[in-house]
C-alpha cells in the first residue's frame, strides 16, 4: 500500500508545543540530521506528567523542556526518605559491601571526592540492581593535623594560643567546631548522589570506633609488636609534631650547593677534603666523612681524622663506604645521622654515634656552639660567612634541590631523631603479601599488585605517634617518679592502668597518660572492621556483612592506607577485610597538568553541578580507566549535558507518543509484547527486530562490563547504543508507524518497543547518571517501584543476528543517500526519486521497510522503485553502492539545476588546476627538491596527489552532468 501523506499548515521549524515535537531534537552535535516529513498528529492530553509530580518531587518532560539540575536535592531526599540506601536484607544473596574512605571533617568537596563518589556509587547502585543486600558505609576521619591546625587559627583570630586554654578545653573547643562545621563535607558527598546508609554514618572518634583503636593497640602491644624508641622520623616544626611520609610532599626548588673545607688532622695546609653540602648547617652534627674505597683521589686518607670546621678542632673519623657517590660534588660524603634519613641509616649499619643539632622548633642547640638558639636558615647565612671569613669556603653555586615540605602547612620538613611509638611491620607485611599471592585480594589494575608487593617487601617499622592534642590518645600511662623509658602501663582505660600500677608498685602509686595521640592511619586501618562493629565479632553487622567486598580509593595512598587495612584487617579479624581493592587515578585539567590553586587551573565539583548537572559530572568521571589519570575539561562536561538532554528529549518523544493511560484497551495491548522469547522477537518488523536485538546484545555486554568494573566501557557503550542507535535511527524510523493511518495495531507495536528500550536504557544508566534516570523513570506510566531498586535486566535475551545484519544493509542504503544528497547540496525539504537494485531477498524486506527508507533518506514515497538492473536513466544517475546486492541509482534532474552545477563545477575545476600547476611546478624545480626539508617536500607531493585525485573525480562529474544535458 502506498502511504499518502499531507504536510501540516505550519512550519516545521516551529518550536514544539507541549503535543508536537520537533524533528530536530534527536539530531546529534556532528551528526547529519534528519527531517521527518511525516504529518506530526496532535497526540491527546497524557496523565503521566501528573502521576509523576503527584509526590512534589518529580517533573514529567511532557511539562519541563529541560531537565532541572536544582530537583535532584529533592530527589535525594526523597529515596533517603524511602529507606533505599539501606540493605535490604529480605533478599539472601551474598551482599555488596564497600567502606567509604573516610574523607577529613575539614574538608570540602574537590574532584578527588568526586571521583571516588562516582565510582563506588556506580558500583553500589549496580548490585542494588542486581538483587544483592547492598551496604555502603559512609563516615569521616578526625583528621588530627588538619582539624587542630584550623581550630589553633581560629582561636588565634580570637586572640587566643592553644597553650593558654590547655589541653582539655582546647579539646572541647574542637568538639564543639565539629559540631557546628564537621557536616559540610558529609552534606556535600550527598549532592554527588551518593546512596550511603547514613544510618551507619560513623566518625573516627566516636565512642566506638576510639574502643576499636584502643583494642587494638593493647593487642599489638601485648604481642610485642608495638614499642618506644628514639629513631628518625619527619618532623614539622611549626606544628610540633612528627607527620607521616604520606604528609610530606617533594618540590624541586632552586637551591644552593655550598663547598667546605675540612682540613685531615695531623696534615699539611694542603691536607684537606672539600666536602658539598645543600645544608651547611647540620655539620655541627657530623660524626664521620666517607669517601668510596676505590677513589684514588682519597684513599691516602682512609682512617685518618678530620677536623669539622667552627667546632673548635672536633675530630671525626674518615672512613670508605661503597654507598658514596663518586660523581657528586666532590665525592665525598658527610655524615650527619641525626638530620639526614641516609646518614642515619648508614650510621646504624656502622655502628656511629648520632648527634642532633636542632630543637624541635628548628633552631640549633647547645651543640651548635655559637649558633646556638638561631633558626635554621639564619644559621645557615651565618655559618657561610664566618667559613668565608676562615678560608675553609670554597665556593657555592646554584643547585636544584628536592624539598621536602609539610603537605599542611608548607614549612620545610626536618629528619629528626625522636621518641616515638613505633609498630613492628615486617610479620604483618608477611600475611599481607601471601593474601594477594594466594589471590585472596585482587587489586584492580593488576599491575599496581607489583608496587604493593614491593612496598611490603622493603617495609619499614611505622611511627605511629603524633605530638597533637586532637586524636586518639595513647593508651599508655607512666609511674610517676619512674624513668618513663623502663617503667609504663599499656591498659584499656585510665581505670585499668591505675589498678595494674598500684598493684605493681603499691596502692599510692600515681600515673599520668602519655601525652602524644595516635597517627591519624592507625584508627583508618581499621576502618572496615570498626566501622562495623569490632572488636565485638557477635554484632549482627559484623557478622552479616565483613568482610567487605570492595574498598575503592586513589592509587596514591595504596601503601599508607590500603595495604595497613589488608595487615590490620588479617592481625585481628583473620580474614582479609575486603575481596578487591579498586584504585582510581587523579582528575588534572584539561592539558593533563594537576590541579592546583598555584595554577588556577581547580575545578569546583560544586560549581561544575550547579552548570552542568550532577548526572553530566558523574558520566564524565566515570569514563575514565581503573588506575590512569583523567584529564577534565569543560568540552567534555559540556558533552555529558547535552547527552543528558538527549535522554530527555528521548524521555519527551516516548511519553507522547504513547495512548493515554486512561486508554486500558491500549495499555493492555501494549503490555502483553514480551519481548523475552525469540519467536516473538522473529515476527516483529525489522526496525523494532533489530532495536531489540541490538538491545539484548548491549545488556550482556554492559553486565559483563560492570562485573569487571570496566565503567568506562559501560559508559561508552550505553551512549553509543542510545544515540547512535536508538535516538539516530529508531526514534527517527519509529515516526513512519507513528504518524500515519497504518491502524493501532502497527502503532502499539512500536509503542511498545519504544517504551521497553526506553526503560532498559534507564535502567543501565541509572548507576552513572541516577537522578536525570530517576526523573524520567517516574514519568513513565505503570512504574510499580522506584528505578534505584528496580530489577537489574536479564541477561541472554534472545537475538536476531539476521535482522541485525538487514537493518545495517538499510541504514547503510539510507547513509549512501543522505551522503550523495550533501555532496549535490540537495535542500532538505526536497524529495527525491530513486532506484533500488537489490537481488530478490534484499529487496524482500526492503520493499517492507519502504516508509522507512523514504523518511530517513527523505525521498519521494511514491518514485521510489524497486529493480534487479539498473534503470534505464542508469546514465543520468547518481550510481550508489550500499553494500553487496544493494545498489541506489538517483536521477541528477531530481537532485539539482544541472546547468548551475556545471557551470559551479568548471570554475571549481579551473581553480584546482591552477593549484595543481602551481605545485608541480614546485617539485619540478631541483632547487626546491634538494634544498627543502624533507617533511615539506613529502607535504607538497602529497597535497599534489590528494589534488590531482580531486581533478579527476570532478571531471567525471562533470561529464556525467554534460552527457545528462546532452540526452536532456
Amino acid at each position: 500500500m502506498i502511504l499518502q501523506t499531507t504536510f501540516p499548515g505550519h512550519s516545521l521549524w516551529s518550536s514544539c508545543s507541549a503535543h508536537r515535537l520537533h524533528p530536530f531534537l534527536f539530531s546529534k552535535r556532528r551528526r547529519r540530521s534528519s527531517l521527518s516529513y511525516w504529518h506530526f498528529n496532535r497526540l491527546r492530553p497524557r496523565l503521566f506528567a501528573v502521576a509523576a509530580s503527584e509526590n512534589g518531587v518529580f517533573t514529567s518532560p511532557e511539562i519541563a523542556k529541560t531537565f532541572d539540575f536544582t530537583s535532584e536535592e529533592g530527589i535525594y531526599n526523597w529515596w533517603e526518605s524511602q529507606g533505599y540506601f539501606r540493605p535490604n536484607l529480605d533478599r539472601g544473596s551474598d551482599p555488596f559491601v564497600i567502606s567509604m574512605p573516610p574523607p577529613n571533617v575539614t574538608g570540602s568537596l574537590h574532584m578527588g571526592h568526586a571521583m571516588f563518589v562516582t565510582l563506588e556509587d556506580i558500583m553500589v547502585r549496580y548490585h542494588r540492581m542486581k538483587g544483592r543486600p547492598t551496604l555502603w558505609l559512609p563516615g569521616t576521619d578526625h583528621a588530627g593535623i588538619a582539624t587542630q591546625l584550623v581550630v589553633e587559627k581560629m582561636l588565634a583570630s580570637e586572640g587566643i594560643k592553644r597553650v593558654e586554654l590547655g589541653r582539655d578545653e582546647f579539646v572541647n573547643r574542637v568538639w564543639e567546631w565539629k559540631e557546628k562545621y564537621g557536616g559540610t563535607i558529609t552534606n556535600q558527598i550527598k549532592r554527588l548522589g551518593a546512596s550511603c546508609d547514613w544510618n551507619r554514618e560513623h566518625f573516627t572518634l566516636d565512642e566506638q570506633l576510639s574502643r576499636a583503636v584502643i583494642e587494638a593497640f593493647v593487642r599489638l602491644h601485648e604481642k610485642g609488636l608495638i614499642y618506644q624508641g628514639s629513631y628518625m622520623v619527619n618532623w614539622s616544626p611549626s606544628l610540633q609534631t612528627a607527620v607521616s611520609d604520606l604528609e610530606v610532599e617533594y618540590h624541586e626548588e632552586s637551591g644552593t650547593l655550598y663547598y667546605i673545607k675540612y682540613r685531615v688532622a695531623g696534615g699539611s695546609k694542603s691536607d684537606y677534603l672539600t666536602i658539598a653540602t645543600t645544608r651547611p648547617e647540620t655539620l655541627f652534627g657530623d660524626v664521620a666523612i666517607a669517601v668510596h674505597p676505590e677513589d684514588d683521589r682519597y684513599s691516602k686518607y682512609i682512617n685518618r681524622m678530620a677536623i669539622v670546621p667552627l667546632t673548635y678542632g672536633r675530630h671525626v673519623p674518615i672512613i670508605s663506604d661503597k654507598h658514596v657517590d663518586k660523581d657528586f660534588g666532590t665525592g665525598v660524603l658527610k655524615i650527619s645521622p641525626g638530620h639526614d634519613h641516609n646518614d642515619y641509616n648508614l650510621a646504624r649499619k656502622l655502628g656511629l654515634p648520632i648527634l642532633n643539632v636542632m630543637n624541635k622548633d628548628a633552631t640549633l642547640n647547645k651543640v651548635a656552639g655559637l649558633y646556638c638558639g638561631l633558626d635554621r636558615f639564619e644559621a645557615r647565612k651565618k655559618l657561610w660567612a664566618d667559613l668565608e671569613e676562615t678560608g675553609l669556603a670554597v665556593k657555592k653555586e646554584p643547585h636544584t634541590l628536592r624539598v621536602p615540605r609539610s603537605q599542611r602547612g608548607g614549612e620545610v620538613i626536618e629528619p629528626l631523631v625522636s621518641k616515638q611509638w613505633f609498630v613492628t611491620m615486617e610479620p604483618l607485611a608477611e600475611k599481607a603479601l601471601r593474601a594477594v599471592e594466594k589471590g585472596d585480594l585482587k587489586i584492580i589494575p593488576e599491575r599496581f599488585e607489583k608496587i604493593y608487593n614491593h612496598w611490603l617487601s622493603n617495609i619499614k617499622d611505622w611511627c605511629i605517634s603524633r605530638q597533637l592534642w586532637w586524636g586518639h590518645r595513647i593508651p599508655v600511662w607512666y609511674i610517676v617518679g619512674k624513668d618513663c623509658e623502663e617503667e609504663y602501663i599499656v591498659a584499656r582505660s585510665e581505670d585499668e592502668a591505675l589498678r595494674k600500677a598500684q598493684k605493681k608498685y603499691g596502692r599510692d602509686t600515681k600515673i599520668y597518660q602519655d601525652p602524644d595521640v595516635l597517627d591519624t592511619w592507625f584508627s583508618s586501618a581499621l576502618w572496615p572492621f570498626s566501622t562495623l562493629g569490632w572488636p565485638d565479632e557477635s554484632i549482627e553487622d559484623f557478622k552479616r556483612f565483613y568482610p567487605t567486598t570492595m574498598l575503592e580509593t586513589g592509587h596514591d595512598i595504596l601503601f599508607f592506607w590500603v595495604a595497613r587495612m589488608v595487615m590490620m584487617g588479617i592481625e585481628f579479624t583473620g580474614t582479609v577485610p575486603f575481596k578487591y581493592v579498586y584504585l582510581h587515578g587523579l582528575i588534572r585539567d584539561s592539558q593533563g597538568r594537576k590541579m592546583s590553586k598555584t595554577l588556577g587551573n581547580v575545578i569546583d565539583p560544586l560549581d561544575t553541578i550547579k552548570e552542568y548537572g550532577t548526572d553530566a559530572l558523574r558520566f564524565t568521571i566515570a569514563l575514565g580507566t581503573a588506575g590512569q589519570d583523567l584529564n577534565l575539561s569543560t568540552e567534555r562536561l559540556t558533552s555529558n549535558k547535552a547527552f543528558t538532554n538527549k535522554l530527555w528529549n528521548a524521555g519527551k518523544f516516548v511519553l507522547q507518543n504513547l495512548p493515554s493511560q486512561n486508554d486500558a484497551s491500549a495499555w493492555e495491548n501494549i503490555l502483553s509484547y514480551k519481548f523475552d522469547k525469540v519467536e516473538l522477537l522473529g515476527k516483529l518488523p525489522l526496525p523494532e527486530c533489530w532495536v531489540i536485538s541490538k538491545l539484548h546484545l548491549l545488556i550482556d555486554t554492559v553486565t559483563a562490563s560492570y562485573d569487571k568494573f570496566f565503567f568506562g566501557d559501560v559508559g561508552r557503550d550505553t551512549y553509543e547504543f542510545f544515540w547512535g542507535d536508538f535516538a539516530d535511527w529508531y526514534i527517527e524510523a519509529s515516526k513512519a508507524r507513528l504518524y500515519h493511518s497504518g491502524g493501532d495495531s502497527v502503532a502499539s507495536v512500536t509503542q511498545a518497543v519504544l517504551l521497553y528500550v526506553f526503560e532498559n536504557i534507564l535502567k543501565l544508566l541509572h548507576p552513572f547518571m541516577p537522578f536525570v534516570t530517576e526523573e524520567l523513570w517516574q514519568a513513565l506510566p505503570y512504574r510499580k517501584e522506584a528505578l534505584i531498586i528496580s530489577p537489574w535486566p536479564l541477561t541472554s535475551l534472545p537475538r536476531k543476528s539476521n535482522s541485525i545484519k538487514k537493518f545495517e544493509n538499510l541504514q547503510a542504503l539510507t547513509r549512501a543517500i543522505r551522503n550523495a544528497r550533501a555532496e549535490y547540496s540537495v535542500e532538505p525539504v526536497k524529495r527525491i526519486s530513486a532506484s533500488i537494485v537489490a537481488n530478490e531477498e534484499v529487496t524482500e524486506y526492503i520493499v517492507k521497510e519502504k516508509e522507512v527508507l523514504a523518511l530517513l533518506s527523505r525521498l519521494d514515497l511514491q518514485n521510489i522503485h524497486f529493480t534487479d538492473s539498473p534503470p534505464g536513466n542508469a546514465d543520468q544517475s547518481v550510481h550508489l553502492v550500499a553494500g553487496e546486492g544493494l545498489e541506489a541509482y538517483l536521477p541528477l534532474a531530481d537532485m539539482i539545476d544541472i546547468t548551475a552545477e556545471i557551470q559551479r563545477l568548471s570554475k571549481r575545476l579551473s581553480k584546482m588546476q591552477t593549484e595543481y600547476d602551481g605545485l608541480k611546478a614546485r617539485l619540478s624545480s631541483p632547487k626546491f627538491v634538494e634544498k627543502a626539508p624533507e617533511d615539506i617536500v613529502r607535504g607538497v607531493q602529497e597535497k599534489a596527489a590528494e589534488t590531482e585525485e580531486k581533478i579527476t573525480l570532478t571531471k567525471n562529474r562533470l561529464a556525467l552532468l554534460k552527457s545528462t544535458v546532452v540526452v536532456t
